[in-house]
């Protein structure tokens, strides 16, 4: 049997201070209420960096600026595999808008692992809260 290949998907770590943007994913969607960090799936052809910065504006309204890669993961899921590239995000443009969440959230980076995060992000989290990564 031939490995599937995995869904591509962009997600960005905003920081403010010691508070990085989580989102709660909508209550309808798949996983609904578990919280994440904001991003999604790569477009066919699409570079990691713009399909981060186009879906944090489909998301959130703001202009990111996409730094480094922080992190990178693949967990299967019981109705899918994914690949989740992390990127920082220095700054950017705009006032952050909750377009399509359930709720956003600027959480401490010691609370984080408080929150109920989808599981293919809690060992980033568990990092993020003790200041590894970010």
């Amino acid at each position: 049997m031939t490995e599937q290949k995995p869904i591509l998907v962009t997600a960005g770590i905003i920081r403010s201070g010691d508070r990085i943007l989580i989102c709660q994913r909508h209550r309808s969607d798949a996983y609904g209420l578990q919280w994440e960090f904001p991003g999604g799936k790569v477009r066919h052809a699409e570079e990691l960096p713009a399909s981060l910065a186009r879906e944090l504006e489909e998301e959130l309204a703001i202009q990111a600026e996409i730094g480094p890669e922080v992190f990178r993961l693949r967990h299967r899921y019981p109705d899918r595999y994914v690949e989740v590239v992390f990127f920082g995000i220095a700054r950017y443009r705009g006032e952050v808008r909750n377009q399509v969440f359930e709720a956003i959230e600027w959480a401490h980076r010691s609370r984080l692992a408080e929150y109920n995060f989808l599981e293919a992000d809690r060992e980033l989290v568990n990092r993020i809260s003790k200041g590894e990564i970010v």
